[in-house]
């Protein structure tokens, strides 16, 4: 079975995206070999979008080892920019992409050529779950903030060696009692004007990745708690590059907005066993 598909990213996370006919029955097994480096095309994750009524879409997202995800900050504006290139959405329309974790509003707010696009997504809210989870990793004890961006995060607003960092993350996927779905970690280290936070993510079911949009959201909302201010706009930087998250905060919950590119790579056909 032969499938068109087109490969984006956002700050260097990258996604194979496959759209109607091609995205229906999409599986685990299916979306771990798309995203295989040496034997697949290569990517973070699949964007299956199954099309509805005008710019409108469904989205299921698959993880690189095939489980599905319920949002993706950066996955949605992949496909806002899918959307606009293929004529079902202009610049400064507001459309709305359905995820497992609900609806998300997006809005593309500039383009760049044919290929790339500056897009903003109502991640909704975000809610701080607990922040007194205490992990021990490498002898260190760590205080981690545990967020709910649609998905589950583990925050650590702390200066870890990269090299103890790995050892930090197996801690956290060890506590199923709190996370039995695994969990995404952050470790981020906020600017002394709080301002700005510098983010290194692994991601549940891709592991280290070059950005994340909800880890973004995540780190933001913790970071602006952590302030105590209750609304704010902080630049993460992640190693791809930075993102714009802008919270109004309300008690452990905040709405979010989250604004970052998305740059379309190439387009091709992709042969695939059917379904099973």
């Amino acid at each position: 079975m032969v499938r068109p598909f087109a490969k984006y990213e956002g700050l260097g996370n990258d996604f194979v995206l496959l759209e109607g006919d091609a995205a229906v029955g999409m599986t685990g097994a299916q979306a771990k070999l798309l995203c295989d480096r040496h034997r697949g095309i290569g990517a973070d994750g699949v964007l299956a979008l199954t099309l509805e009524r005008g710019a409108d879409g469904s989205l299921a997202i698959f993880n690189a080892d095939g489980s599905r995800a319920t949002m993706c900050g950066n996955g949605a504006r992949c496909v806002a920019l899918h959307q606009l290139l293929h004529g079902r959405a202009s610049v400064g329309q507001t459309f709305t992409i359905g995820t497992d974790a609900g609806p998300r509003h997006v809005t593309i707010r500039a383009a760049d050529g044919a290929q790339s696009a500056e897009v903003e997504v109502d991640m909704g809210v975000v809610r701080i779950e607990r922040e007194d989870i205490e992990l021990q990793a490498s002898g260190r004890r760590l205080v981690v903030v545990a967020v709910r961006v649609g998905n589950p995060h583990a925050v650590v607003v702390a200066s870890v060696p990269e090299a103890e960092q790995l050892a930090v993350v197996r801690e956290a996927e060890a506590r199923t009692d709190l996370w039995p779905d695994g969990v995404n970690v952050e470790f981020a280290e906020v600017s002394s004007d709080g301002a700005h936070v510098r983010v290194r993510v692994h991601e549940r079911g891709s592991g280290w990745t070059q950005a994340c949009g909800t880890g973004a959201c995540a780190v933001a909302v913790v970071a602006l708690r952590g302030q105590g201010l209750a609304e704010g706009r902080i630049e993460v930087t992640l190693p791809g590059g930075a993102l714009a998250v802008t919270a109004t905060l309300s008690g452990p919950e905040a709405h979010v907005l989250l604004r970052g590119p998305a740059r379309r790579v190439y387009e091709g056909h992709v042969e695939m066993a059917a379904a099973g």
